[in-house]
């Protein structure tokens, strides 16, 4: 008799082969027994590939059912089976059983499978060389686990803790546990660790911000049952201070810096105190190093162990970038266990950290500029890092640094042939820490608070001039631009051409008016240096359903374009803020959009902000205190600009052009670059 294409035969009298254990399975789990047998905690469905006699031609299957058993040892002692027969089906397909919700718990449960057809049945999966697969039915969960720590105890006590590890011990009481799941305020996936001999685990944690925080631990057994969760409380103030600083603020002509921790520092010759301090920031003063032999600090000792965690850093301005400049180190054996500062990197210089032989790059030093620059060992995960300006730059690297502990530097680096790589410029609140210092707190150790320089309500414009809070320039009103006052008084209800407007702010009485035809309010002279952060911000409101042209709510220029404005793009229905790369005609532009429809002369319009951040190189847009997506670029082409603050115009290929027809209100511009909290409190 011919067998039907793609069936193998079973007349000829062959029997399919014995099933092999590598292809069995419980659950998802593969076939074990003995000590290695398996724990589960549902019943599980039993799954075999079964195979026929073998003499199939390619791209035939043959025909076989599986025969399942499956047995145990009742509590009086006797043997209790079970059998299930599969349908008939192609030995491509799997064969599964699953086993019914009798199967007893905490016994061990044995199964085996056998392939069958028309010609006879296999032998068993459990004989010759085979052997019988074993379970545990367990659904009983484990008690919970004893949670302790000595670095953070569990008490109502508050530890400096950011940046600091701590070890917890992890403990259960029952003998089938074999991991524990837990996570820290349910920040991130649960981790699992196993236990050890004695049932134990330690894990190490460090706090990352101040505040409450909470373990959650569970001990998981064998057959991944889980306890009810233990929460362990951990309550940290803030991170440890500095165990070495100098704020390098002290009295021209000293011939030491006083420190605000750790011993004072030796000042050589070439340091002056009393130069100029980062525009922002706490500090009144720094030291200049004038790149000599004589041009250094040093307390004559150690500042920290440099085999453990560490972090160093300060704010720093170079005279020059050539070359290789130290700012800090720490001596060892004819070399530095680390240095900081700048090195020579392809075409230019880069702010350079090294611990040991290794080093981390990045960031751009720039002559005459400002940076806060810290590096940090993190002795547990062995790695440097590199922040610039409150940013991570370069690549985590992993590190080993020296046994040795010598003086600590300031300006310069230990060589083999003596002291090199000297610092030229400005350095000022050197900061050593003996541990971690977090990315939150590199940031704001780093941050540079912005300075309102003028802010105009737009309330009143006497002989043309609307005046500015603190006293400042007063802007100065233009044909076509005029005052909306509530103190005018409202129009006449009864005239068919009233039409109320009201204050866009709700803080003021008022608000400017641009005919969109020549109307404008501008300052004499800048308001804002376009080389450094900057932050402008302004409420407008359209008058036009559909506007025709693009229309510029605020900028500032030079002879030939703006350095930066807001404008409205008609085409794209978008606000935008364009940075120019250089005061050029069609000189390359940095754009960034947020979409909005015009206003039609209803509501309040919206907030317009634009945040430059010269020290990472970002421009930002904010539109009513939120900023989307794609509201960053990158931009590093700042140039100075020499024009005005201009209210409702911007620069075009043919002068002055893109007025505004609306109203605006409310004109804040700060030097320095606001944060996203302090943007949404200007609204």
């Amino acid at each position: 008799m011919l067998a039907t294409p793609g069936i193998g035969a079973a007349a000829d009298g062959l029997v399919p082969k014995q099933p092999l254990t590598a292809d069995l399975g419980t659950g998802s789990l593969p076939c074990t027994t003995g000590d290695a047998r398996l724990y589960v905690n549902s019943v599980p469905q039993l799954t075999a590939r079964l195979h026929g006699p073998g003499d199939k031609q390619p791209d035939e299957a043959d025909r076989v059912r599986g025969e399942y058993e499956a047995w145990w040892r009742g509590e009086d002692g006797v043997e209790e089976r079970l059998a299930f027969t599969t349908s008939t089906m192609s030995d491509t397909a799997p064969f599964s059983w699953q086993l019914p919700a009798t199967v007893p718990a905490q016994t061990v449960v044995s199964w085996r499978v056998r392939a069958v057809n028309d010609a006879g049945a296999s032998a068993w999966s459990s004989d010759g060389s085979g052997h019988p697969c074993e379970f545990v039915y367990d659904r009983t969960a484990p008690a919970a686990p004893v949670v302790s720590s000595s670095d953070y105890p569990a008490d109502d006590v508050w530890r400096e803790g950011i940046g600091r590890r701590g070890t917890f011990r992890f403990q259960a009481s029952d003998d089938d546990v074999v991991a524990f799941v837990y996570d820290v305020s349910a920040k991130g996936a649960p981790r699992t660790v196993a236990t050890g001999p004695d049932g134990s685990a330690d894990i190490r944690w460090m706090p990352e911000e101040k505040g409450v925080h909470v373990l959650h631990v569970q001990t998981q057994d064998r057959a991944g049952n889980r306890s009810a969760p233990v929460n362990y409380y951990i309550r940290v103030s803030e991170g440890a201070g500095p165990v070495a600083r100098w704020q390098l603020a002290d009295a021209t002509g000293s011939r030491s810096a006083a420190a605000q921790a750790g011993p004072a520092a030796r000042a050589g010759a070439g340091v002056a105190f009393g130069a100029p301090a980062p525009a922002g920031t706490p500090l009144t003063s720094t030291a200049t190093l004038d790149g000599s032999g004589h041009g250094f600090l040093t307390p004559g000792a150690p500042a920290v162990d440099t085999t453990r965690d560490f972090s160093v850093g300060g704010w720093v301005r170079p005279a020059r970038v050539d070359g290789t400049r130290t700012v800090l180190s720490q001596d060892a054996d004819g070399a530095p266990a680390f240095t900081m500062g700048l090195r020579q990197a392809g075409a230019g210089p880069v702010w350079s950290f090294a611990v040991g032989e290794e080093r981390v790059v990045g960031g751009l030093p720039a002559s005459g500029e400002w940076a806060h620059v810290l590096g940090r060992y993190d002795a547990e995960t062995g790695t440097a890092r590199l922040y610039v300006n409150g940013r991570a730059v370069g690549e985590e690297t992993e590190a080993s640094p020296a046994e040795v502990q010598g003086d600590f530097q300031i300006g310069r680096a230990r060589g083999t042939l003596g002291y090199r790589d000297r610092w030229q410029g400005e350095i000022g609140d050197v900061r050593v820490y003996d541990r971690v210092v977090v990315a939150g707190e590199v940031a704001e150790l780093s941050r540079r608070k912005a300075r309102q320089l003028a802010h105009w309500g737009l309330e009143t414009a006497p002989n043309g001039l609307s005046p500015e809070t603190g006293g400042g320039e007063a802007l100065r009103l233009g044909a076509g631009a005029s005052l909306f006052s509530m103190a005018d008084g409202p129009c006449d209800v009864f005239d068919p051409d009233c039409v109320q407007d009201y204050p866009l702010e709700v803080v003021g009485e008022g608000h400017l008016r641009l005919d969109g035809v020549k109307g404008y309010a501008a300052t004499e002279a800048p308001v804002v240096d376009t080389t450094d952060s900057f932050t402008v911000s302004a409420r407008v409101r359209l008058s036009d359903n559909e506007p025709a042209a693009p229309m510029t709510a605020i900028s500032q220029g030079g002879t030939h374009g703006d350095a930066f404005k807001i404008r409205f793009d008609p085409a794209t229905s978008s606000w935008d803020v364009v940075m120019s790369h250089a005061d050029e005609p069609g000189a390359r532009e940095t754009v960034l959009s947020q979409i909005e429809q015009p206003d039609g002369d209803i509501g309040s319009g919206h907030r317009l902000t634009v945040v430059y951040d010269a020290a990472a190189d970002e421009v930002s847009f904010y539109l009513d205190g939120m900023k989307l997506y794609d509201g960053t670029a990158a931009f590093d082409s700042a140039w100075e600009s020499t024009g005005g603050l201009q209210i409702g115009r911007g620069r075009t290929a043919d002068g002055w052009g893109e007025y505004l027809h609306g109203a605006v209100d409310s004109v804040y511009v700060f030097a320095g670059a606001l944060t996203e909290q302090e943007i949404t409190q200007l609204m």
